[in-house]
């Protein structure tokens, strides 16, 4: 029975959750994900869980967020004035954004808070901060 081992393409199934057990993301829609271990294409402690697995085998695996996308960084959440984007410009709360900043850097930042004079924006991933569980098969071992 073929093995999930390093420089192997695999084929996973899965559905993820959060703690309080709300599903993040699933490969039910869009089909199974397919990458090849130690390619760097997955969180690394993800394919450490998965090699040795055997084909069809199924598995619940943990990442700690410190595995996963990281902790929520204060200094990831910034203050810019309100005057930087066209005064026509409806900003929302919850809004995703695409800034660019010196360098060429673009990053994807949410609106948390507008007023008159200020925008707060968050530069944190949605999910950082959070431990994911994998409800995880294992579908082919190429």
């Amino acid at each position: 029975m073929k093995r999930a081992e390093h420089g192997r393409m695999v084929t996973v199934s899965y559905i993820g959750t959060l703690d309080n057990g709300r599903i993040f993301d699933s490969t039910e829609e869009g089909g199974p994900l397919t990458f090849t271990i130690g390619h760097d294409q997955v969180f690394a402690a993800l394919e450490q869980a998965i090699i040795g697995m055997a084909v069809g085998e199924a598995k619940n695996i943990l990442l700690a967020a410190a595995d996963a996308y990281g902790p929520r960084l204060d200094e990831n959440i910034i203050k810019v004035k309100r005057e930087l984007f066209p005064a026509e410009r409806e900003l929302r709360i919850g809004e995703k954004l695409q800034l660019q900043f010196s360098g060429g850097v673009e990053r994807v930042m949410v609106i948390l808070e507008v007023d008159d004079r200020e925008v707060t924006l968050d530069a944190n991933h949605p999910l950082a901060g959070q431990d994911l569980t994998f409800a995880l098969r294992l579908d082919t071992v190429e």
